[in-house]
């Protein structure tokens, strides 16, 4: 039997662009390749919409954030409506400030974004945050508050802090399995 044809070009594009992005580097923590979390991501997305656009934005929701990729190289390689969706999903660092200094104003500001964000950009973000967390959860069952220790904050309050504001912003995906599966494991991994 055929598989019914669907038009990849562009994801397919947008996932060789990020493997060659994020060569080499490793999920921090992780022992394994960095590009199997914008891969994860991808799949979630997958779930809530079939549109090509979100899903090359979720393969590249962490170039311009974690690579040497720019907003302009996103924007002439895949458009401008991906080049908008993985910018409201990339953190705004200030230069010469160490990452834990400013981590709670650049959450806040992230937050504040996704909470007036529009639907496809929470779509992309759900795709990120709720890999972020089944990686958290998937930590937390093994290695306990321990697991704080791999982040640059390591106070897990702060952490419960951003995911339930998260959740908050992305509430209008509520309608969603993924969106489900998110505060189910927030929930888990900060019981109230």
């Amino acid at each position: 039997m055929a598989n019914k044809y669907m038009d990849t070009d562009l994801l397919d594009r947008a996932i060789i662009f990020a493997v060659k992005a994020h060569h080499n580097s490793e999920r921090r923590g992780k022992g394994f390749p960095y590009i199997v979390h914008p891969m994860e991501a991808v799949e979630i997305v997958a779930t809530i919409t079939p549109d090509q656009e979100l899903l090359a934005a979720a393969a590249l929701h962490d170039t311009i954030e974690d690579t040497d990729v720019t907003l302009e190289d996103i924007r002439r390689e895949f458009g401008e409506r991906v080049a908008r969706l993985v910018e409201a999903e990339s953190d705004q660092f200030k230069e010469g400030i160490p990452e834990e200094e400013d981590w709670h104003e650049r959450k806040q500001a992230a937050i504040d974004r996704l909470h007036r964000a529009s639907r496809d950009a929470k779509i992309v973000a759900m795709g990120d945050k709720l890999s972020n967390m089944r990686a958290i959860y998937r930590d937390y069952m093994t290695q306990g508050d321990a697991l704080w220790q791999i982040f640059h904050v390591t106070d897990k309050a702060s952490h419960e802090w951003h995911y339930r504001k998260l959740a908050e912003s992305l509430c209008e995906l509520n309608d969603t399995f993924a969106y489900k599966e998110f505060v189910e494991l927030i929930d888990a991994v900060f019981p109230k």
